[in-house]
């Protein structure tokens, strides 16, 4: 384990993020892109925000810093303004991630909330991906009930066109 195989997954979780958003989501007319689901977090937009939002908040615990504040649900379509705050959200995980050192992987640094005090460095980065995994993967059932013709996000296919 280290840094750079951190580095590694997180292109996958990005590309895959990035492929979710510019092939299916954009697409989507705004009732699609907004239609109320009673599973998880809901709506296609719902999904998305709560995404991201987890991931920044993840990223700010390991810094030490506060997250912002998502952008706010709204009646007109504010995929621009989301779009936009996931990647300044990106841009700061690319940040840390460029910085992280392998003797940075065993470290303790979350002080807050008292729960996550405990947690190593490594297991954040692996929860990190792996929660996008299974969000991605939501939204890919939620979009295939919307009639969207969706791929596969398996890892291994990233790593076979990457190679």
């Amino acid at each position: 384990m280290n840094a750079n195989a951190f580095r590694h997954l997180y292109t996958y979780h990005f590309t895959e993020n990035r492929k979710l958003w510019d092939s299916y989501v954009t697409p989507l007319s705004y009732d699609q892109f907004t239609q109320h689901v009673d599973y998880s977090h809901g709506s296609v937009r719902d999904q998305i925000v709560h995404l991201m939002s987890v991931d920044e908040v993840w990223f700010c615990e390991l810094q030490g810093v506060e997250p912002s504040e998502p952008p706010p649900s709204t009646n007109v379509d504010d995929r621009n303004i989301i779009r936009a705050y996931w990647d300044s959200v990106e841009q700061r995980m690319c940040d840390y991630l460029t910085a992280l050192r392998d003797n940075m992987l065993f470290d303790t640094p979350i002080e807050e909330p008292e729960e996550d005090k405990d947690l190593i460095v490594w297991q954040v980065l692996f929860h990190v991906v792996n929660h996008g995994t299974d969000h991605r993967a939501q939204m890919l059932r939620l979009l295939s009930d919307l009639g969207v013709k969706t791929t596969s996000q398996d890892y291994i296919f990233y790593v076979y066109d990457n190679l």
